[in-house]
């Protein structure tokens, strides 16, 4: 069982000093590879004027041959070091990104939610595109200090020939820094606005996917589609926006690093023409004018992905900071116990008052499916106990005292729309492989034609959702997964409202046969259900209002006969 973290939540800032923290080998080995890189660039035209003014000077092949030695030494360290060292930054950044994916991952998947208000598609993206930007921060930092190499070298290459022109350099930098590092807030902002909207529209599309078939049902997929085109068209807006950002600040520092390079150029044939500098120092100044480009562009381009990354970094913060929406404790419910509500309000719910002994079969006939959506969702523990008032107990244990994890083992809750997931029967009905129960689940929930009719049988695939699986056979196969978990408590809301009248029979006295002597809740309006219940309790305006056999309140209770009866 997975301890869960306590540690305190981290925000966008603490994000990435963590990232860089426990990067930090590697960081330091790309930085030294990336800055030979940059160097071994840089020295290329300072070893082409050197040549040039050394072999005016002797004109032997021993000194062509010195030249041509340096110049693959050069060429061998730039090609080296820049292979070994982006597969040293890359790799980090990969491994960084899979570790915050992950983390997001598993907060999103906690047994207690999040009270990050943020919907499943939006957890998606920042999982995915915002793990991925938060983690570029381990390549930008060695990259902006080789960078930052490669402009001093040249700086002092060229303060060496004449002061005016490292000065230039020193001076042109800091300038465009300057102006670009304004730029790059806005690139940020829009950044984090683009990711947030582009986040709606992957949850509005999960929710459509998810609610389609319905949509389909009474006509509503074309407003739906409105709905969805209309945050599409809001996030495509924004992407324009950021677009046009990143064109602004991209051509900004081109042209502001062409007019450093064509002043240094500018300046280099000034000072040669005026003979302050040889003819192989303007030959190094003009070729540092052109390679000084790319790590000037380089430099220039961090700032913009630093904001990027810390953009995305506090749109995680959003998921990772987020509290629980409930703190449990560390008991375990005792095995074989029954469950009791006591007195809860919530929702539709009353005072609701009932108690389930250890191995009954009890039906909850609920007149309004608020009150058992309400009901299911208390018992699912999806509802912190904070939220309402009243008591659940389990095995004679307060729910608020049981370790979420012990009573998800010990209690299962099986939603009427359970997920299908894509896989095959068998994995969908025993996800963890250790089930003992598979058949008689799959015999139980009257999923034997499902198996019967392919090759495959239990191995059969099944599409994602269950899509190519009528609904009926859909809610079987979630109906056979419930039941091969062989749990203490198992509570089942509407389990057979898409199978036919005869299967919905049989389903009903295979549950009562196979939980015999464990304890089971139906919440339910189906007669077959409710029938081979022990005792069948009224749900009506949140409270209990009859409690019987179902044969018994139909003999007696109009109300019950004319909201059961079919």
């Amino acid at each position: 069982m997975k301890t869960p973290d306590t540690r305190r939540p981290r925000p966008g800032s603490e994000i990435l000093k963590t990232a860089l923290r426990r990067n930090i080998g590697a960081m330091t080995w790309g930085t030294v590879l990336m800055g030979l890189y940059q160097a071994g660039e840089t020295a290329f035209p300072i070893a082409l004027g050197l040549i040039v003014e050394h072999t005016m000077q002797d004109r032997g092949p021993g000194a062509l041959a010195l030249s041509i030695g340096a110049l693959a030494v050069i060429i061998t360290t730039v090609s080296l070091s820049w292979r070994f060292g982006m597969r040293i930054l890359q790799k980090a950044n990969t491994t960084e990104a899979h570790r915050w994916r992950v983390r997001v991952a598993d907060c999103g998947l906690e047994p207690v939610a999040r009270d990050a208000g943020l919907k499943s598609g939006e957890v998606l993206t920042i999982a995915t595109e915002d793990a991925d930007q938060t983690a570029d921060i381990i390549e930008v930092v060695p990259l902006l200090i080789s960078s930052l190499v490669a402009v001093l070298v040249a700086a002092v290459a060229l303060g060496l020939a004449d002061i005016r022109l490292g000065l230039l350099v020193i001076v042109g930098t800091a300038l465009i820094l300057s102006v670009l590092s304004v730029m790059s807030r806005r690139i940020g902002s829009s950044t984090r606005e683009q990711q947030a909207r582009v986040a709606r529209a992957g949850a509005k599309v999960a929710d459509l996917i998810t609610g389609l078939r319905p949509l389909h049902g009474f006509g509503g997929n074309h407003a739906a589609f409105r709905s969805y085109r209309k945050v599409s068209t809001e996030a495509k807006h924004q992407a324009i926006t950021v677009a046009g950002v990143n064109g602004a600040y991209t051509g900004t520092a081109t042209a502001l690093n062409a007019a450093l390079a064509a002043g240094v150029t500018l300046t280099a044939g000034w000072l040669a023409f005026d003979g302050r500098i040889s003819v192989g120092e303007l030959v190094m100044a003009v070729g540092l004018a052109q390679f000084i480009m790319e790590p000037l562009k380089l430099f220039s381009d961090m700032p913009k992905y630093v904001m990027m990354a810390r953009a995305s970094a506090e749109r995680m913060a959003l998921v990772l900071a987020a509290p629980p929406m409930a703190e449990h404790g560390p008991e375990r419910p005792a095995a074989g116990g029954g469950l009791e509500i006591d007195c809860v309000r919530y929702g539709a719910l009353r005072a609701l008052k009932f108690q389930v002994p250890a191995g009954a079969f009890v039906a909850i006939a609920a007149y309004q499916p608020r009150a058992a959506a309400d009901l299911a969702a208390i018992l699912a523990v999806k509802v912190p106990p904070h939220a309402y008032e009243g008591a659940v107990r389990v095995s004679g244990e307060e729910l608020a005292a049981l370790s979420i994890e012990a009573v998800r083992e010990h209690m299962l809750v099986n939603p009427y729309d359970g997920e299908i997931f894509a896989g095959t029967l068998r994995t969908n009905i025993d996800p963890s492989g250790t089930s003992g129960t598979v058949a008689e689940a799959v015999e139980a929930s009257m999923l034997t034609d499902v198996v019967a009719l392919h090759r495959d049988g239990l191995d059969h695939g099944v599409r994602d959702r269950g899509a190519n699986l009528s609904g009926g056979q859909r809610q079987r196969l979630s109906l056979a997964r419930a039941l091969a978990a062989d749990s203490d408590i198992l509570v089942l809301h509407d389990p057979t409202t898409a199978v036919d009248a005869v299967t919905e029979q049989l389903i009903a006295r295979n549950i009562a046969k196979l939980r015999r002597g464990r304890t089971t809740v139906v919440i339910t309006s189906s007669p077959a259900l409710l029938d081979a219940a022990d005792r069948v309790l009224v749900l009506d305006e949140g409270v209990i209002t009859a409690e019987d056999t179902h044969r018994n309140l139909l003999a007696g209770d109009e109300a019950y006969c004319l909201a059961v009866a079919r």
